[in-house]
């Protein structure tokens, strides 16, 4: 691919200025992953954020039992005895340098730039400039944020809760970095208070696997663990989910799974280099040799069309059974634990071919092809991401996938099951510890036994319906305990006014970012510690816990003196405005002076906690229970694993249009940006591209450079994202992917998963248009 420029309107370059057309580059994309390049990556950011002493006495501690947990991906760790001495990714290391940076952001910042100053700013810009480091305020009509003490920032948002008329008009948002003792304490806050308002991140990436999985398996979680991948599994197949980039320390699991004899199919309507070959960074092989190939097999599956692939295999394997019984699946493990069988089979024994084929983009012959490694491989894992979890049919395809685990028996033993990959290091734990509207009763009772106060019943808002709430007038308050939510969620225009519609919105943060300045009448910023941080309290030096996305329980230790004498942990916060407003009724300054007073909590009301302050100290942790996993039972509302009938469809995408796909960018972890480049896709400079077919830009009549705009097409109108430079990139004919947050412009607020209510954001329907002259001229 040629070298190409283009000028992306609204991005900024480091220093807040606009980019000049030269700034954004382009060539041909990545076919390996990782190697020498990474590690330059990952010293070069860490010693400019850091410096050498403190990259040192940080990264030489991720992951480690003594260390603490990296504050990236929700990826699993080896054993004890099996870590590396850096046990971390490039992008690990970049997000614990991004945490621990010597920069800081202090109420002279504050002063010196106003609200309306800093909304010029892009995201990259805010949170490059360092750590928050006392409470600010931002009065009613005020232009600049100032300084205030915590008593008084405390006593603010106790007043403003305790004012409310209805407790219901607070909504509670939580990001999936908060620890397992934090997210306790913050959903025992909001319903003493009398809410279930508790959204979270989970409601915009994994929901729609906590949906499928909960309905046919009776558990919403993945049902493997990390040595079910390196140890045991045959095949291994990877679908809606970019590893190299999102998961980067997966790739040395998938090379011993490799080394051991494992396959490894990968579908993605984008060729990524995590699934080419893997140049370890810790071996010879990885250095200097040619590396590890992954992936086997590659399917270029359209936009959306994985839920076609999956009932295309199913038919396979139901044919090859029909014409020799007994050869393809495993019909004691059907009898004996599932329901729903012959609904499903008769459905799929209609379905058409030339139907599974074009919504899938897959020929028959190559999903068949498939179908014979799945028929060669004894235990089968299945992994995906938000590629899967965020269409109008998300929770159908997963259900479809359970089908095709539960066809041959690939529930409950070694080297087998479903692997939902979490993104965030404690989005698992945050909904374990109760973290999300609608928990169970049997949860409350537990949580009414242990406190004595009967919490709320009535289902609260999820994440959209909590900005349809603030958009309407329905919410008072707004807290987020972490997170960025004005960049992480839909419809970007509708939620930044959303916010706006609040009388006072409060957010608890290590550093500055866009839902800052998307603030309502009043605002607050409580600065918090980071992960990186020790934190003392008054029975002394306190850890925390995280589980992982294999459900494995462990503690995480900061290392680093915190960043200033201000900043308090998110424990202490939600415990001190506890007390603040209910008095010390609960124990909230018992649970502040010393986390083992809230782990033994959790361990009289979350089940699979029992000994948890003796257990989580041992090296590792421990994994919780999972019963389909550990003994084959379901508990579903018929005790039995269930098969379900869905029927496959896809997004229609009318002559002229294109379904649009978001995707990271190798130098991002979610809303937050390290840098412009994403080295894996060639790009350089910039975010603002749009990836196309060749034969779309041609059909389009355009040239791979061109500029344009995007307008998505929904039901409610159009939104239009201006200034894209369009890059020829091997996706599938009809599709195209754009990085996000800057195309959550383009997702309509009502377009959600059925079920999960879960932000479609990867597959809008969009036109592509010649940029407008005022892009051209930006």
């Amino acid at each position: 691919m040629a070298e190409q420029t283009s000028n992306p309107r609204g991005t900024h370059t480091s220093d807040g200025g606009p980019a000049s057309i030269s700034d954004v580059t382009s060539s041909s994309p990545k076919k390996s992953s990782v190697g020498l390049h990474g590690i330059a990556e990952s010293a070069r950011y860490s010693l400019a954020e850091m410096g050498p002493r403190r990259s040192l006495l940080t990264l030489l501690s991720v992951n480690h039992v003594d260390g603490f947990d990296c504050p990236s991906c929700a990826w699993g760790d080896p054993e004890p005895g099996h870590r590396k001495t850096a046990e971390f990714c490039e992008n690990g290391a970049k997000a614990v340098a991004w945490e621990a940076t010597r920069k800081r952001v202090d109420a002279a910042f504050f002063a010196e730039h106003s609200i309306a100053d800093l909304r010029e700013r892009d995201g990259h810009w805010l949170e490059a400039q360092g750590r928050l480091t006392q409470p600010m305020y931002l009065a009613p009509g005020a232009t600049h944020y100032a300084p205030l003490t915590w008593d008084d920032a405390l006593t603010r948002v106790a007043d403003s809760l305790r004012g409310l008329g209805d407790p219901n008009r607070a909504v509670f948002y939580t990001s999936g970095r908060t620890s397992n003792e934090a997210a306790f304490l913050y959903q025992l806050l909001a319903r003493r208070l009398g809410t279930n308002n508790l959204p979270d991140c989970s409601n915009l990436c994994h929901e729609s696997s906590g949906a499928a999985l909960a309905e046919t398996l009776g558990v919403g979680k993945g049902l493997i663990s990390y040595g079910d991948i390196t140890d045991h599994a045959d095949l291994i197949i990877i679908v809606g989910q970019n590893p190299g980039t999102c998961h980067p320390r997966m790739l040395t699991a998938l090379e011993e799974a490799k080394q051991r004899g494992a396959r490894i199919i990968a579908a993605n309507p984008l060729p990524e280099a995590g699934f080419g070959r893997f140049h370890n960074p810790q071996t010879a092989r990885g250095l200097v040799g040619p590396g590890t190939k992954l992936a086997d097999r590659y399917l270029p599956v359209r936009v959306n069309g994985d839920l076609a692939l999956f009932a295309g295999l199913n038919r396979a394997l139901l044919d090859q059974e029909d014409a020799r019984p007994g050869s393809a699946l495993d019909h004691d493990f059907i009898d004996r634990y599932c329901d729903g069988f012959e609904e499903a089979a008769a459905a799929w024994r209609t379905l058409d071919w030339a139907r599974i084929e074009t919504l899938s983009g897959l020929s028959r012959r190559r999903i068949e092809s498939c179908a014979a490694d799945v028929l060669a491989a004894d235990s089968v894992i299945v992994c995906w991401a938000m590629g899967l979890t965020q269409h109008r049919n998300a929770v159908a395809t997963i259900r479809e996938i359970v089908n095709f685990l539960l066809l041959r028996g690939n529930i409950g033993r070694p080297g087998a099951g479903p692997a939902p990959i979490r993104g965030h290091s404690n989005v698992q734990g945050d909904r374990t510890m109760g973290i999300w509207e609608k928990m169970p009763d049997a949860f409350l009772d537990k949580l009414r036994g242990e406190f004595g106060f009967d919490p709320p019943r009535a289902h609260g808002l999820d994440t959209v319906d909590s900005i349809r709430a603030m958009r309407d007038g329905g919410i008072d308050v707004f807290i987020g305990l972490g997170g960025n939510f004005a960049a992480a969620t839909p419809d970007t225009e509708v939620t930044e006014a959303a916010l706006a519609n609040c009388a006072l919105t409060v957010h608890v943060a290590t550093k500055l970012n866009r839902s800052h300045l998307c603030h309502g009448t009043e605002a607050l910023l409580l600065p918090c510690l980071g992960r990186t941080e020790r934190d003392e309290q008054a029975s002394g030096e306190q850890f925390v816990t995280v589980e992982d996305t294999m459900a494995m329980v462990h503690a995480s230790r900061g290392r680093l003196r915190p960043g200033t004498q201000h900043l308090r942990s998110e424990v202490a916060i939600i415990a001190d405005l506890g007390h603040a407003l209910f008095g010390d009724e609960l124990g909230w300054r018992a649970m502040r002076d010393d986390y083992a007073v809230i782990r033994r909590h959790i361990e009289h009301v979350v089940p699979g906690f029992h000994a948890f302050e003796q257990r989580v100290q041992q090296p590792g942790g421990f994994m919780l229970p999972r019963g389909p996993r550990d003994s084959r039972t379901f508990p579903t509302e018929t005790g039995k694993a269930r098969f379900t009938v869905n029927a496959p469809t896809a997004t229609e995408v009318p002559p002229g249009h294109l379904l649009l796909t978001t995707v990271r960018s190798h130098d991002q972890f979610n809303t937050t940006i390290y840098g412009l480049d994403d080295r894996y896709r060639g790009i350089k400079g910039g975010r603002r591209v749009v990836f196309l077919n060749r034969d779309d830009l041609r059909g389009l009549h355009l040239r791979d450079g061109d500029l344009v705009d995007l307008i998505s097409v929904n039901p409610d109108g159009e939104r239009r994202a201006p200034g894209f430079r369009a890059v020829r990139y091997p996706t599938p004919r009809g599709c195209a992917a754009a990085y996000y947050p800057e195309t959550n412009v383009l997702v309509a607020l009502d377009a959600t998963a059925e079920i999960s209510n879960t932000p479609a954001t990867k597959s809008i329907l969009i036109r592509v248009e010649r940029a407008s002259a005022t892009a051209r001229r930006s």
